[in-house]
């Protein structure tokens, strides 16, 4: 008989490469890795990990053995929903990773939400863009909020999506610059020798500052680069200089800035939650989903000021066959940004 907790391991194994990545990422010692993995080739009565000197990687019998394991951890997590589910309380512990602005926004709105669920414990990380939907596939969180840049975020075989808000970009200024004033109109042209703060290049927020100026050449000089929204708003508001930041990012409250629309349709991203279908059903996700679905409702509505009229309708989330009740949105949680 194989132990659940072995395939645990060598998934986990699959999926980071390496005996030391899997161990620090289940939290165990590399030693106490490799000898479970030796166990589980004692229990099949074949090799299953090829190892070197200098490195260790599956063979064909241990690449079939993860599909089989993969089905196997999915369906024992199928079973355990079901239970709870028919247990009907929302109990244990849920854990949500967010990209970071995210985490910032919906952070107030669950801590509300969730509290008067007593045997209910949250946990809310961040991750990078990108992160989060990999940590939900691997078991690591239940729960991702992840931004879409590109719609390529969809249901797989594994994965449920549920669609939230459209997050456009925006164009943050310091409350004296001339752009300030809503009845100057914003040319991006015009903005070109503005001194401009941006993410990192190769970040995702940053390519989408790069497809929205390509079209008038692009900055000029080069925009200054910052890690983390947060310390680009602080900049901008301090005089520094100008930016193009998702709307979301104003949840993080920084004073000092005036807010503009770019003309025509921006670039903007989606946000989306995204669990196991599997888990989708155990009481503390689904709960934890129609948190995420309120808050995201008084989310958008806070981004409609300076949202583009053509882009204002938010993505409804399909939670269909959650059959946990959505209280009324003012019981649940409060305005966001105006906190």
């Amino acid at each position: 008989m194989l132990e659940l907790r072995r395939l645990v391991l060598i998934c986990e194994f699959a999926r980071k490469g390496s005996i030391a990545a899997a161990a620090e990422s289940l939290g165990y010692s590399p030693s106490a890795v490799s000898q479970q993995l030796v166990a589980l080739e004692r229990e099949t009565g074949t090799a299953l990990i090829d190892r070197t000197a200098r490195s260790a990687e599956l063979t064909d019998a241990g690449r079939r053995l993860v599909m089989h394991a993969e089905r196997i951890l999915s369906m024992v997590e199928e079973a355990e929903s079901d239970l709870s589910a028919h247990a009907g309380k929302p109990a244990g512990r849920v854990v949500v990773t967010a990209f970071p602005t995210a985490a910032v926004a919906f952070a107030p709105a669950l801590a509300r939400s969730l509290r008067r669920h007593t045997e209910l414990t949250l946990r809310l990380g961040q991750s990078r863009s990108g992160r989060g939907l990999r940590e939900v596939q691997s078991g690591e969180v239940d729960i991702a909020l992840v931004d879409d840049w590109y719609g390529r975020v969809r249901d797989s075989d594994s994965v449920r999506v549920f669609p939230l808000l459209h997050d456009p970009l925006v164009l943050v200024v310091p409350r004296k610059h001339r752009l300030a004033d809503p009845d100057v109109p914003v040319d991006l042209r015009e903005l070109r020798d503005e001194p401009w703060m941006a993410t990192p290049d190769g970040e995702p927020s940053r390519l989408a500052v790069d497809r929205l100026l390509a079209g008038v050449g692009g900055t000029r000089p080069s925009p200054w680069e910052f890690e983390g929204l947060g310390t680009i708003l602080s900049l901008v508001a301090k005089g520094i200089g100008i930016a193009a930041v998702p709307a979301l990012a104003l949840a993080a409250g920084v004073r000092g800035l005036a807010v503009r629309q770019f003309p025509g349709n921006p670039v903007g991203r989606d946000v989306h939650a995204v669990a196991r279908g599997s888990s989708v059903h155990r009481p503390s996700v689904s709960v934890t989903l129609r948190a995420i679905h309120v808050a995201a409702r008084y989310i958008a509505a806070d981004l409609d000021p300076v949202r583009p009229a053509e882009r204002s309708q938010v993505g409804r989330p399909s939670l269909d066959g959650l059959d946990l009740p959505i209280r009324s949105a003012g019981d649940v949680v409060g305005r966001s940004f105006g906190e």
